[in-house]
């Protein structure tokens, strides 16, 4: 497969307010964010030409960016607005948009509160995150190294930069023995979640998903919460012991990027795809694209 470099590609990037042709969205190379990290972004899909739950993401963005010590210089509707005006000057209406914040090159050290502060989106086709054939059969996962850290050791209500460092070794490392992704345990031991998406458990007709404390409880997890309880499904979030994975039968991970993707393996234990993660996949692809109405307020926490 011949690689499309993301500097190198036709388009518009919104860049502080304006666009850019996409080749010319750049920054220095003492920008804060690439040396210390210091940048949130977002994850988003538009279907249709509409965002998916695009206000739940740009409220994210602007908390993570609080979490993370600084203040984007847009209101909320501005952000918004721009991500749909990326699309459109894109001419996209089923894509993956990518709004970031970040922390400039005005200051280089760990204290850098005089830096301005940077925003960008950018937006491209993105079919699926994991191989089509392979998704309805269930990916294969191994165990990751490492874990997901402890609230009081790193900023993990925020989806900031520095947090998926562990998750891209993780990944590497995966792919590299013939596995699509890693299973994350969190600083404790319990299940937490792959590299980039959050994970369910079927057993009895009962899902199990882990509960969100060191971890982001991703906007597609509540989604595909709601839905299942819409279905008449018991949820049902708590902390998962790695070695009750032999006790379920069905498997599958959620996100932005993975949509809904069932899962056949985690390391020893396997599971097949059935009816309920399935379904799942079926009513969040046509829920996205308008053609599925899930009552609302269906996704309190149990």
């Amino acid at each position: 497969m011949t690689l499309v470099p993301y500097d190198d590609r036709d388009g518009w990037i919104w860049f502080d307010g304006t666009f850019v042709p996409w080749r010319e969205a750049k920054v220095h190379v003492l920008t804060h964010a690439l040396h210390y990290a210091s940048a949130v972004f977002e994850g988003e899909r538009m279907y249709a030409g509409e965002i998916f739950h695009l206000t739940d993401h740009t409220r994210r963005l602007f908390r993570s960016a609080e979490i993370l010590d600084f203040e984007i210089p847009y209101t909320l509707a501005e952000i918004d607005q721009a991500c749909k005006d990326t699309c459109a000057r894109n001419d996209l209406e089923d894509c993956y948009v990518r709004p970031i914040a970040w922390r400039g090159s005005e200051v280089m050290g760990v204290a850098a509160q005089a830096s301005r502060i940077h925003v960008a989106i950018a937006a491209w086709s993105w079919p699926s995150y994991f191989d089509p054939a392979q998704k309805a059969k269930g990916v294969a996962l191994t165990w990751a190294k490492y874990r997901r850290p402890a609230p009081d050791t790193a900023p993990t209500e925020a989806k900031a930069a520095g947090l998926y460092m562990i998750c891209t070794l993780s990944k590497h490392a995966a792919e590299r023995q013939g596995f699509a992704d890693a299973m994350m345990l969190d600083w404790r031991g319990y299940v937490a979640e792959a590299t980039g998406a959050n994970v369910f458990f079927v057993r009895d007709g009962v899902l199990h998903t882990p509960i969100p404390d060191c971890f982001l409880s991703g906007i597609t997890r509540r989604t595909v919460i709601e839905i299942a309880r819409s279905r008449g499904f018991e949820v049902v979030e708590r902390h998962i012991e790695p070695s009750e994975l032999e006790t379920f039968a069905e498997c599958f991970i959620v996100g932005s990027a993975a949509e809904v993707t069932p899962v056949a393996q985690v390391g020893e234990y396997t599971f097949t795809p059935g009816n309920i993660s399935l379904s799942l996949m079926d009513d969040y692809s046509r829920l996205v694209r308008g053609g599925l109405e899930v009552a609302q307020g269906a996704a309190v926490a149990s």
